[in-house]
């Protein structure tokens, strides 16, 4: 069976405007990551949203736990911004059972061509194939558990609470 990917937006599909300097949202960037990576694994992509995590809502949260529930696939991964990940990660946890979830996202923007999100999202892609059933947050090459990961605001990477 096929891995499922949600798309919820965050920093890992941001685009930049030149002009501005701001960031923006335009469309996924999952399928070319795919490519570049050379990905293999039969995947089935679904964009839920595009915003950054720190105006998701409630709603939006509700709307991520009901597309996991219903989709047919038991292996998922996530893009989602790195601010409120550990949040949605508790509500998933909740919510959701007899399933293997993995949220993940980047600091750096895909379109800078510095980012961590290729390596975010292929060490996802491995993370979910291999852990038990539960949920996990996957960054900097690791995975942690829903309920011991933080995101350290100082140094910009996860980390576990205790």
């Amino acid at each position: 069976m096929a891995i499922r990917i949600f798309i919820t937006g965050g920093t890992f599909d941001k685009e930049y405007n030149e002009i501005t300097g701001q960031l923006y949202f335009k469309d996924t960037h999952m399928h070319d990551l795919l490519e570049m990576g050379r990905c293999r694994i039969p995947v089935e992509i679904r964009t839920l949203m595009m915003i950054d995590s720190l105006e998701m809502t409630d709603e939006d949260r509700e709307l991520i736990v009901h597309q996991c529930v219903q989709c047919e696939e038991d292996q998922i991964i996530i893009t989602h911004g790195t601010d409120t990940m550990a949040q949605t990660a508790k509500v998933l946890a909740q919510n959701v059972k007899n399933k293997t979830i993995i949220l993940t996202g980047a600091m750096i923007p895909i379109k800078f061509g510095s980012s961590d999100g290729l390596f975010n999202l292929g060490s996802a892609l491995a993370f979910v194939q291999a852990l038990p059933q539960g949920v996990y947050v996957a960054m900097n090459g690791r995975y942690f558990m829903w309920n011991n990961v933080r995101k350290n605001r100082q140094t910009g990477f996860f980390e576990e609470e205790s």
